[in-house]
């Protein structure tokens, strides 16, 4: 495996500041909708301002390497978000060939990957029906479509979860760890972050995990 300089804790912790910022906003402001009523584009770019007040380069929506050759830019797959450290650019082969060059672009194979995913346990103040379905197979097709790219490097699923308490989100989690191992997934380093919200449809707590993805 490649060793990684990145600090997985530092950067779940930037990715969180940016959703806990704005879920004591709201409920300073008393608003009727909190965090966990957003939607789960809008979570992202409440992580991405996180991750940049933290000092780092945030590009959502990018095409995987693997899907950049041969390829228009608006097909192929894309992931959610991409950091790169010291707040580089991404390196962008078409601006490469441009007049301008990107100054100290980050190569792909030098930046992180991160997929994310947002459930929550109560939607519009009743129990979401989708709950298991929605924690469980896309979580792990993420991690296979991060490990499937031989041109990332470094990878990371970030899970974002609004339960009632701790006691649902580490069971849930822990029982989709098991499931993940069993299936022999390429799974690393787990971070975790919780913070309480308002409680307004039945969540009362955010909990931000990330997990690393190993690549050869």
């Amino acid at each position: 495996m490649i060793a990684s300089a990145w600090h997985l804790p530092a950067l779940l912790g930037a990715a969180v500041s940016g959703l806990a910022r704005t879920a004591a906003a709201a409920d300073e402001e008393q608003a009727v909708r909190g965090i966990d009523s957003q939607r789960e584009l809008a979570l992202h770019r409440l992580l991405a301002d996180g991750l940049r007040a933290a000092g780092y380069g945030v590009f959502p929506e990018q095409r995987y390497p693997s899907d950049r050759d041969g390829s228009r830019r608006s097909e192929g797959r894309r992931c959610d978000l991409v950091a790169t450290q010291g707040a580089r650019p991404l390196f962008d082969e078409r601006a490469q060939l441009a007049l301008f060059r990107l100054a100290d672009p980050c190569p792909l194979d030098e930046a992180m990957w991160i997929e994310v995913k947002v459930v929550a346990q109560f939607l519009d103040g009743t129990p979401n029906s989708a709950w298991g379905g929605a924690l469980v197979a896309p979580l792990l097709a993420d991690v296979r479509k991060l490990a499937a790219d031989d041109r990332i490097r470094r990878a990371a699923l970030l899970a974002v979860l609004f339960t009632a308490d701790a006691a649902i989100a580490e069971h849930d989690l822990d029982a989709w760890w098991q499931l993940a191992r069993r299936r022999a997934l390429p799974l690393g380093a787990v971070h975790h972050e919780q913070f309480a919200i308002g409680d307004r449809v039945g969540n009362a707590l955010c909990t931000a995990v990330l997990i690393e993805v190993l690549r050869p």
